[in-house]
């Protein structure tokens, strides 16, 4: 999260001053990358920042909250399960910078990115909007809640459907097939739904209730019993929506 956002924001003619992180390696990586100083959490903060972004994972904000005063400056979390409400003790002026995107210091390309502000006042609110604007195009204000919806929904598309890709590669290993075949259906399944709604486009013998081709299935992986298990609930979700 820290080092794409720093690179987002770099490249959208802002200037990082400084990275702070538990690990000071970490905090000299990204900062040498990004032209900033850096230090570790028990190092000196430099308060002459617009903005403190603090990108760490969910349960970490907690934590680094602690070591952070910052009195009346911008302060905000990146977080999507957190209230904003965790930087009360942090500075007067808090808020969310939330991305809903999947992100990996290892990506080549910055994807397409909404995100989600959020603030403890209108005009903290309004600062966080306009910051969101020049990283993004789709920038929307959301409270706790209906971020915290979005979510739960983030990881089903994301994190459950990877899974999913995770164990039909584990049976297509186990069963000598390739599953790089599948690999073009995966990429026309995602792009249907770019201007579609999910459920007018299933396909399968589930929605068909095609009960013949639903038990060759269940035959064949009656020794994958995890698998099985799987496909039998997911069959039941999409016959009984």
């Amino acid at each position: 999260m820290a080092t794409v956002l720093g690179r987002l924001i770099t490249k959208n003619n802002h200037q990082v001053i400084q990275v702070t992180s538990r690990n000071i390696a970490h905090a000299k990586m990204l900062g040498d990358e990004l032209g900033a100083a850096y230090t570790d959490y028990n190092g000196p903060l430099d308060h002459s920042a617009s903005m403190y972004i603090i990108a760490v994972s969910d349960m970490a904000i907690h934590e680094c909250v602690q070591h952070y005063n910052i009195h009346d400056k911008l302060v905000v979390h990146t977080a999507g399960s957190v209230t904003k409400d965790v930087l009360k003790n942090t500075s007067y002026n808090y808020g969310v910078l939330y991305p809903l995107q999947s992100l990996r210091k290892e990506m080549e390309v910055i994807p397409e990115i909404p995100f989600l502000v959020d603030g403890n006042n209108e005009g903290v609110v309004k600062a966080i909007y306009e910051f969101a604007k020049t990283l993004s195009p789709d920038v929307q204000v959301m409270h706790d809640e209906n971020r915290l919806k979005l979510h739960a929904a983030a990881v089903i598309v994301s994190n459950f459907t990877n899974h999913l890709y995770a164990i039909a590669e584990e049976f297509c290993n186990s069963e000598h097939v390739d599953f790089n075949l599948l690999k073009p259906l995966i990429m026309e399944t995602a792009s249907r739904i770019r201007n579609q709604s999910p459920g007018a486009v299933q396909t399968g013998p589930a929605v068909r209730k095609d009960i013949l081709t639903l038990d060759k299935h269940l035959r064949l992986l009656a020794n994958h019993p995890k698998l099985r298990t799987t496909y039998l609930r997911l069959t039941d979700s999409i016959m009984n929506p």
